[in-house]
Parts: structure tokens; sequence; C-alpha cells
């Protein structure tokens, strides 16, 4: 399978090369990113044949079948859509977009050309949280509370490489979309009542630099969420998982018990690592002619659910 990553050179890019490397018969032929040099360099380090600088001379290449978008969030609509209308399915990074409407054009083009497309929502794949999904769905653990704290340091627009990025970030329709749609999904349900709350924004960023969102699914499971651009410390996203048979604690790929006991989590996944678990599922979907977990007809219910938080924010 031949496949073409925009956005390569940024950090989530660097990583999809590296995911990609680990799955038997497929190759990445085609890179895109925004400065030729850069991507010119990054092709010829890894022997990658074509480079360019705009994605539509990659989506004009035949022997493309699929394309990653890590480009930024702001773009994640239009690439998608032409992506799909060139023909090749399309895995997007998180979020697909920033807003309910380009969401819902996202799927509404899925659904006219029948193409493979994926949003990246890794929470899904980690095998940590794929542990717990399999016990819900073995009646094994009900969730009755999940508290999360997303917390960074990002005062200035920095990526997660330390370099300086060309578009903002933003705590709701990225961070905040991880965990709604990861409640869903655990759950089975879509929250039946949500609100939210945001502090000041940043006087040059334009975005809020701290947030507070609640959900309740229809059966009374309910979810505490904190997100923070202010936070230095520890960094990054731990969930909290109360349920009715344990307490259960997630740390990126690690998963511990209430009394801090880790747990082993050998035989969940092929891989501990969450970007190719979710790369190999995109494969593995083009490759079966099936809906991938986490398509974007099954992630519309987060971008739904961000949206009416996001309401909730003006009232």
């Amino acid at each position: 399978m031949k496949i073409c990553v925009a956005g390569a050179a940024g950090a989530f890019g660097l990583k999809h090369l590296d995911a990609l490397a680990a799955i038997r018969g497929v190759e990445v032929i085609s890179v895109v990113g925004g400065k030729s040099a850069d991507i010119e360099a990054l092709a010829a380090k890894r022997a990658i044949p074509h480079a360019d600088a705009i994605l539509a001379q990659a989506l004009a290449r035949p022997e493309i079948e699929a394309v990653i978008l890590s480009t930024p969030t702001q773009l994640h609509a239009e690439q998608a859509i032409a992506c799909m209308k060139a023909g090749k399915h399309v895995l997007i990074e998180i979020p697909m977009a920033d807003n309910l409407a380009d969401s819902e054009a996202i799927v509404r083009v899925q659904r006219e050309t029948g193409l493979i497309a994926m949003a990246g929502h890794v929470r899904r794949f980690n095998p940590s949280h794929q542990w717990i999904h399999n016990r819900i769905v073995a009646g094994e653990l009900t969730i009755q509370q999940m508290d999360v704290q997303t917390y960074f340091f990002r005062r200035s627009n920095l990526n997660a490489l330390g370099k300086p990025r060309s578009w903002t970030d933003h705590l709701l329709w990225h961070h905040a979309c991880h965990t709604v749609d990861l409640f869903q999904y655990q759950t089975g349900e879509t929250a039946a009542e949500v609100y939210g709350l945001q502090g000041p924004k940043h006087p040059t960023l334009g975005i809020a630099m701290d947030m507070s969102i609640g959900m309740k699914s229809p059966s009374g499971a309910i979810c505490t969420l904190s997100l923070s651009f202010n936070n230095k410390g520890p960094l990054g996203t731990f969930f909290r998982y109360i349920c009715d048979n344990g307490t259960y604690i997630a740390r990126y790929d690690d998963l511990y018990d209430g009394d801090d006991k880790k747990i082993d989590l050998s035989g969940v996944a092929v891989s501990n690592n969450g970007i190719e678990l979710i790369d190999r599922e995109f494969v593995a979907a083009i490759r079966e002619k099936r809906e991938p977990n986490g398509s974007v007809g099954q992630c519309l219910g987060a971008m739904r659910t961000l949206d009416r938080i996001e309401k909730s924010f003006r009232s």
C-alpha cells in the first residue's frame, strides 16, 4: 500500500512515519510539507521518492492510495475533502475539524465517495484504554466517573518539538476532543448533559488558556475534565476511571489500579504505540474494505458534543 503523509516534518507527522515503517506491506512514497527545503531534506533522509510543498501535487499521483494528514487543524476539513474527491482514503489527525459544520461536511463526502476516512482518536487505541474497554464490553466493569486532567505549558506558540507553530492549538477542539470521544466510546452513550467553563483568553494567541468541562451520560456516568496551557509541572493527560469494580489510572501507555499497582498490558495489542495502532487499523480497514474503529462517522458524535460545550461558554 502506497501512502502519502502530509505535514510529515511536524511532530506527529514524524510519529506516523515511524509507525508506518513498522507495518508490513506499507510504503510511504510521498511527503508533503509547508517549506520545500525542509520536506525535501526529510524525504532524502528517509529515502522517500517524492516530496512537495503542495498537497494537490501529491493527490494527482495515481499510485498513492491513501493520505495521512498531520497538518494544522484549520486545514483538516478542506484537505480531507480534497483527498477523498481525488479518490484517496484519508486518516485525519485529531481533530478532524475545529467546528461542527466542517466535521459534518467531511462525513458527508465520505458517505458520497465510500472511501475510508478515519479520525486519529488515539485514546481508543492506547492499550491502557483498550484494557478498560475490553472489560466494559465483557460486562466486568461499569464506569461511574471519569476524572481527567490535560495539562501543558504553552504560553508561547510552540509545538511538541519546541518549534514555532504556524497555527494556534485549541484546548476545546483538539485536547478536549480526546476525552469527549473517549467518554462516549467507553460508556457507549452520547452525553445527555454537558457544560463548559473557560478562563481568560491569551492576549496574543486569542485562546482560552484554562478550561473545565463536565458531561453526564444518560445512564448516569459523569466525566470531569480540567484542561490548562498554564500548567508548569507534569505534562500530559491523566485519566482516573472510577468503576463499580475497581479504580484505574491511565498514564498514557501505562495503567495502574487504585492502589497504584501497575497492570500488565501485554497481549492487549500488537504494539504499545497508539499512533502505530491507529495506522494499523487504517491500513487494515482499507485492505478489508470495512469501516475502521474511529471512522469520521463514529467520531462525529464527539464533534457534536464539543459544539454543545462551546455554545455553553457563550451562555
